[in-house]
């Protein structure tokens, strides 16, 4: 049996680019002869506080608490096959426990990320924690990897300048247990929504002021599922708080799903999850042309693509008035997202790559 020690910032079953890049292939990778450890450098409650406003003594226990952690992990890392970093093995500094994993201990790693993280994009809520972050660390954690897995072209792109054994891993959907279900499309009063973090608000609210115009022309309900309430002036919504275990149900009351983008270079880091999550439950989706959305994305046909104040608005009008149109760009989402970026799709491309290394 492979023993494979995960190294990741968050606790298990919280981050979205956990749950959707790899733990969702733990029980696969059991079935076949590997033994997964995870090692989160935050515990469940220190993940919550992290990402509230103020909270600065408790937030520094977190990060205390998490290098400590990391200490004792280094002692326990000798057992296993390969070690598997996720970002980063620390939120703050230099890589030096990702240089004693290669260096000293001669561990093979496979490096992954899914977001343009060489870059400077800290949150509001822990600005103060930018200057200390370390992004120029990426490239040596490239160069120090065996093999490296990233979301999309552009991200695949920055790590080869550092290293050239770089995998495609797309950000996957599992559609047999837990995105299992699609949307009834009805003549009902529609509802509108966006899903995502209090870092990806800020996107949201780029288009507020357009969406409450369109909102007066067109009947119809918004709904908001974040972590944080945005408390929006002019849009008139609803806010649901996120919630693991109603995820799924909270995503099927949304008639049509939303995900609007800044062409920048850190966006074009991103990985498509919004899309992939509505299409994958056979809601349709309006999305920005920035980046990979670009190819997961067909405009008309498996959901759409705006850019423009116009486009919006003539592409939100369409779906919203033709029940038929919004219930066949729902199907053809759902065999997209199954054909090209789930789990059945990808698990044994990922389980192959896991191999080779071994070899």
């Amino acid at each position: 049996m492979k023993k494979v020690a995960f190294i990741v910032p968050y606790p298990i079953g919280f981050a979205p680019s956990q749950r959707f890049r790899f733990e969702q292939y733990t029980s696969f990778f059991e079935e076949n002869n590997f033994q997964l450890k995870y090692f989160p450098f935050l515990s469940e409650n220190d993940f919550k506080v992290l990402y509230e406003s103020g909270q600065f003594f408790r937030k520094f226990l977190a990060i205390i608490k998490g290098f400590f952690k990391r200490f004792i992990m280094l002692f326990q890392l000798g057992k296993f096959d390969i070690v598997f970093i996720h970002r980063e093995a620390s939120p703050i500094g230099p890589p030096i426990f990702e240089w004693f994993i290669s260096k000293l201990l001669k561990k093979k790693i496979i490096y992954d990320f899914d977001d343009a993280i060489w870059l400077k994009n800290t949150s509001e809520t822990n600005k103060v924690v930018s200057s200390v972050k370390g992004h120029s660390k990426v490239g040596k954690i490239c160069k120090w990897s065996n093999q490296i897995f990233c979301g999309n072209e552009y991200l695949i792109d920055y790590a080869k300048q550092f290293n050239l054994n770089v995998k495609y891993i797309p950000t996957t959907i599992d559609t047999v247990n837990t995105h299992n279900k699609i949307k009834k499309h009805t003549n009902k009063r529609l509802i509108i929504g966006w899903t995502g973090t209090h870092s990806t608000i800020k996107y949201l609210e780029k288009i507020e002021l357009l969406l409450s115009r369109i909102q007066k022309k067109i009947n119809f309900d918004f709904t908001i599922i974040s972590d944080v309430d945005p408390d929006f002036k002019s849009l008139n919504y609803s806010f649901l708080k996120w919630n693991k275990k109603t995820e799924l149900s909270d995503l099927l009351t949304i008639d049509i799903g939303l995900m609007p983008l800044e062409d920048t270079k850190w966006t074009r880091g991103k990985c498509g999850f919004k899309a992939l999550q509505y299409m994958a439950l056979g809601i349709p989706c309006i999305i920005s042309p920035v980046g990979v959305n670009k190819l997961i994305v067909k405009d008309n046909y498996n959901g759409f693509l705006a850019d423009s104040e116009k486009e919006w608005e003539n592409k939100i009008k369409s779906l919203v008035n033709d029940f038929n149109l919004r219930t066949e760009i729902g199907a053809r989402g759902v065999e997209s997202v199954k054909n090209n970026y789930s789990v059945i799709a990808y698990k044994n491309i990922y389980l192959n790559f896991f191999q080779e290394l071994l070899d």
